[in-house]
């Protein structure tokens, strides 16, 4: 007749509960977390605390598998602590030890609970291992999840602050672009200029290309397309930073920007003050006050 693995690790569990859970946190302790001081002791020994009763609860309903339903409130918190992992900057080892770690201390309680029943021993032991590889493995992919979106997240933070919209005069503004110009770029590109233009009831646009490294036909096409948003808006547009190294690629690849083009910002900005019908005037340095008119 065969052995109940299940049976076995609940027995086990149960009777061993308080030195699994101690040797566990033991573990925890020593594994680096609270070294890198991203959690406290007191959190990491509550988070041990809930999930062990919870795992043994849902062993109770004598099931095996980590996906069925006895699971499910134990799923839910080895999630929520993987996605705190996920915004606190723990790494991918520490995040899965945290589970995987009690598979030493169930591994040693079974091998003292069933020393004279080798038949038992191994058939609690394909059940632990098979149970909490499977716990392991959830842990990782929710935790993964967790930092794709930290970092989706911050690549629009980093994307929306790398745009500014800069106002160098009533009716003229700014947009400096650094970096490689893509399609989810662009998108923010134009809804930052967009706004601008009827925040500040601009005439004049001045999109900044120094910062860009490379000006290809793709590339050409974003800029086309935030010309022709803004020109919709009643704004007109000016391309300044165009380098030599640039222009002669542009010239290479056949690419028409269609719009007037300026070597540096301070050309553009001068031609921009121009068209509105205002000029820069210098003015003289006030002469000297002589000692004797000071008294």
């Amino acid at each position: 007749m065969a052995i109940d693995g299940i049976q076995v690790l609940v027995r086990t569990v149960t009777g061993h509960e308080a030195a699994i859970l101690e040797s566990w946190l033991g573990l925890l302790k020593s594994g680096g977390s609270l070294q890198t001081g991203r959690i406290r002791e007191v959190e990491l020994q509550a988070q041990a605390r809930t999930v062990f009763g919870q795992l043994r609860d849902a062993l109770a309903s004598g099931e095996g598998d980590g996906h069925a339903a006895p699971y499910e409130t134990l799923r839910e918190t080895l999630a929520d602590i993987s996605r705190s992992r996920a915004i606190q900057g723990f790494t991918p080892t520490d995040t899965a030890n945290f589970v995987l770690s009690l598979k030493e201390p169930i591994l040693i309680a079974l091998d003292a609970a069933n020393a004279g029943d080798l038949a038992s021993l191994v058939a609690g032991t394909r059940a632990a291992n098979r149970l909490l590889d499977g716990l392991g493995l959830y842990t990782m992919e929710v935790f993964q999840t967790g930092r794709e979106e930290v970092i989706g997240r911050q690549s629009q933070e980093i994307a929306e602050l790398s745009t500014p919209v800069v106002q160098l005069w009533d009716g003229i503004l700014a947009l400096p672009l650094i970096g490689t110009l893509d399609s989810a770029r662009t998108g923010v590109v134009m809804e930052n200029l967009l706004q601008a233009i009827v925040d500040e009831e601009a005439e004049i646009a001045i999109i900044d290309i120094t910062g860009v490294p490379t000006v290809d036909t793709l590339v050409a096409q974003h800029l086309l397309k935030a010309i022709a948003a803004a020109r919709l808006m009643g704004a007109d547009c000016i391309i300044s930073g165009i380098r030599p190294q640039i222009a002669q690629t542009m010239v290479h690849l056949g690419v028409e920007l269609n719009v007037v083009s300026k070597a540096t910002l301070a050309d553009a900005f001068a031609l921009a003050l121009r068209r509105t019908g205002r000029t820069v005037v210098r003015r003289a340095a006030p002469a000297p006050v002589a000692a004797d008119d000071r008294r």
